[in-house]
Formats: structure tokens, C-alpha cells, sequence
């Protein structure tokens, strides 16, 4: 059986990106590495205004349809764990909590938080997570799950600092 990784390559824009960069190589926790990456890329754009953080953030989950698609086919897996866009849309969504409320974009324990929340969403996938895991298909179903947890981890973010005082 071919290993799918030797079926992509970082040359190619799309693999490129369903990567994270190459974060989603890593031969340990795919997932994790490519939420890590994620978080340069939320300090730039939370810099942005508010509607364009948002904008991008819904833009790029419709081009990681597309991207996650393209790479799973050519890696003739669904959903292969080097795959990490979604990680990136995911945590980005956690983050829309700090510009929303107006809290100090760089402050770390905010983004510490919102990485342990939504990999904590993200890997036990509660429902309706987990359901949408397995029943969504497609570079849909890529993304849907972690859109879901993203979700979930802003309202626990939400939550976590408003009593923890923060």
C-alpha cells in the first residue's frame, strides 16, 4: 500500500496549504502542530478590523473546501491526519472571542486558552462533532468538525475568561 504523504507534495499550492505549511507532516500530533502554525497567522489577522478578521475567516473555510478536497483525492484518503487547514479555520474561529470583546489581542493567556480549548474540542469531539466527523464526506466534512469545535471552543473561551477574571 502506498504511504499517502509520497502522494503530495509541498510544491503543489493545495497541498501546500491543506498542510499547514508542512506542520501537518509532523510525525506526531498532525493536529496539534498545525494548530500551533495557525497561531502567527491569528496574530496578523487579528490585527485586521473585525469584519475582514471575519471575512477572512469565512473565505478561508470555503477555499478549504476546495483544498482539503483536492489533497484528500490526491492522497486517495479521506481526511489524512497531515491535513490541518481545518485546524487553522478552527482555531481561528476560538480566537474571534478576543477581538469581540475587546481584550488585549496579544495577551497570552487567552491564546494558550483557546489552543487547550479547541484541541480539547477538536480531539474527543463531543457531539455534534464527532456525528459530523463521520457522517459528512468530502473536503465538507473536513472542515464542518472543526468549524464545530471552533465554535464550541469560543464559547468555552468566552466563558473561561470571563470567570477566571481574565
Amino acid at each position: 500500500m502506498t504511504n499517502p504523504i509520497s502522494l503530495i507534495s509541498l510544491k503543489n499550492p493545495w497541498h501546500l496549504l491543506a498542510t499547514g505549511f508542512g506542520s501537518g507532516l509532523s510525525p506526531i500530533i498532525p493536529g496539534t502542530m498545525g494548530t500551533l502554525a495557525s497561531i502567527p497567522f491569528y496574530l496578523l489577522l487579528v490585527q485586521l478590523p473585525l469584519w475582514l478578521f471575519i471575512a477572512v475567516i469565512i473565505g478561508s473555510y470555503f477555499i478549504g473546501v476546495k483544498i482539503c478536497q483536492i489533497t484528500s483525492d490526491d492522497m486517495k484518503v479521506h481526511d489524512h491526519g497531515s491535513i490541518v487547514w481545518d485546524e487553522f479555520v478552527g482555531f481561528w474561529i476560538t480566537m474571534l472571542v478576543v477581538p469581540l470583546l475587546g481584550i488585549a489581542i496579544f495577551d497570552w493567556k487567552w491564546i494558550v486558552a483557546g489552543f487547550v480549548l479547541f484541541r480539547f474540542f477538536d480531539m474527543v469531539k463531543p457531539w455534534p462533532i464527532g456525528w459530523l466527523d463521520k457522517q459528512v464526506d468530502g473536503g465538507v466534512g473536513i472542515m464542518v468538525d472543526d468549524v464545530v469545535a471552533g465554535i464550541m471552543a469560543a464559547v468555552s473561551l468566552y466563558f473561561v475568561g470571563t470567570y477566571a477574571g481574565w
